[in-house]
Parts: C-alpha cells; structure tokens; sequence
C-alpha cells in the first residue's frame, strides 16, 4: 500500500530546505490557493525537473493565449477523463467548476464531455482533443480545418495541441507514479 503522506507512491522527499526560488514560489501557492499542489510537491525532489514543469504549465496554462483559461481547462480534463487520470481529473475537475461557476459542467466533462451542453466552438475543440488523445496520427487538415471553421486561429489551434499533448504526458506520469491529489481540491467549487 502507498504512503500517502508522500504525494506519490515513490520515495522521492522534497528537497530540504528548498532552494529560495522555490520556497518563494510554494508561499505563492499557500497564499493563492491555500495548499500547495501535490504535482509541485513530487517534482519538488528535483527542482530542475519542477522548474521546467512548471515553465511550461504556466506558459500553456497561464500566459496570454487565443484560449480562454476555462477552454485550456476544459481540454485538460477531457484529455484526464480519456486517460482516466486520478489526480488530472479532480484537479482540473475543480478549475472548470471554479472557473466555469458550473459544478454540472465540471462533472460533464469528467464523465462524457459529449453530455455537457457545449457550443460549436467548444465541441470542435474538445473532438479534436480527443482525437488527438486516442490517435494523434489520424489528424488531418480537415481536423484542423474543422477547427478554423469553430473560430480558431492557427495559433489557437498550436495552444490546443499543446494542452493535449501536455496533459497526455502529464496524465501517464501521475498515473505511473500513483500521484494523489490534494484532499481540497474535491470540494472546491460546489
């Protein structure tokens, strides 16, 4: 059985102290968030492999984007629901709720994304994230054309990509290692 007072089933403890850097920026995610993710926690072992963890989250999470931070959201937990990620779902689960201020669209996305009352440009999106997450070498330019016709740019269509293609890598890396999720996260924005 896994010790979950680690934030994975590896033996990996933060490095102690923290380098100053990342002390700084755990107090930002204390003070923003109330908690610390446990994703940052168990890249915290290494703090070269948290840094360009979270360089590219915050860069295709966070930074300015032709996607809303719902949409990039949205992507995640379609991607997390395909891949049946524990620790992605309840996550992202919660920022689509919060972001979303719909707990039922939160839960839709979790379950079926195709139940979820979604508009056409939502839709396009999602479908093509899905392809992508279960045979990325299908896609085709009627894929990406599917999606200029929802209203995206050419480099809307990179960031959904990129979104994917990170959470399918994040997914597999959370699943492999057993990483648990935050106890918070399941009643945040209900």
């Amino acid at each position: 059985m896994a010790d979950h007072s680690l934030p994975t089933a590896l033996n990996l403890p933060m490095q102690d102290p923290l380098p100053a850097h990342t002390q700084k920026y755990f107090d930002v995610c204390m003070e923003k968030l109330g908690m610390i993710p446990n994703v940052l926690k168990a890249y915290a072992f290494d703090t070269e492999k948290l840094d360009a963890f979270t360089g590219m989250y915050n860069n295709l999470m966070l930074a300015p984007s032709g996607l809303s931070k719902l949409e990039r959201e949205m992507i995640a937990v379609v991607v997390s629901s395909i891949n049946k990620c524990f620790y992605c779902l309840v996550a992202h689960g919660a920022a689509v709720r919060a972001l979303s201020g719909d707990p039922a669209l939160g839960e839709a996305l979790v379950m079926n994304y195709r139940v979820a009352d979604l508009d056409p440009r939502h839709r396009a999106m999602l479908d093509f994230a899905t392809k992508m997450t279960q045979a990325s070498a299908t896609i085709e330019e009627p894929d990406r054309q599917a999606l200029r016709d929802a209203g995206f740019s050419d480099a809307d269509i990179w960031d959904i990509a990129n979104v994917a293609g990170f959470f399918n890598m994040t997914n597999r890396v959370a699943s492999a290692t057993d990483m648990r999720p935050n106890a918070e996260y399941h009643a945040q924005a209900r």
